[in-house]
């Protein structure tokens, strides 16, 4: 596990972001045991105690749930990691809107540029390395 601290950003919130985007790409699935306090500390080279915190925090916003002995995991409620997703994704959009409303850029506008956008990668994932197509 590897993060790049933002200074401006509590640690705690960090690495809460971090594990939830883990869920829910699914590199750590519903079920899924997550590393012991002292081992993420030691990893990250944090503070112990900031680790507990952001553990507590998952615990009660039920992304992850701790069975007694056994350690921690990733809660196993599809509902709740697609309400992960749904939360992040609508972070992002509202990052980009205010970013595109910030340029001066008109609403038609975004749609206009967005669905380009959205056609262009298309377009791209269907092409080789080499500007060929890749035969489906």
């Amino acid at each position: 596990m590897s993060i790049e601290f933002d200074n401006n950003l509590p640690i705690y919130l960090q690495i809460m972001q971090y594990i939830k985007r883990q869920i829910v790409t699914g590199t750590l699935k519903a079920g899924d045991k997550i590393p012991s306090v002292r081992e993420l500390a030691a990893e990250l080279q944090i503070n112990p105690n900031t680790v507990q915190r952001t553990f507590q925090e998952l615990e009660r916003e039920e992304v992850v749930e701790t069975k007694r002995g056994l350690g921690r995991y990733v809660t196993s409620e599809e509902s709740k990691i697609m309400t992960i997703k749904k939360e992040m994704a609508g972070e992002l959009l509202e990052r980009f809107l205010t970013g595109m409303q910030e340029l001066g850029i008109k609403e038609h506008d975004i749609v206009n540029i967005v669905a380009d956008a959205v056609a262009e990668g298309k377009q791209s994932s269907h092409r080789d390395g080499r500007g060929g197509t890749v035969n489906e």
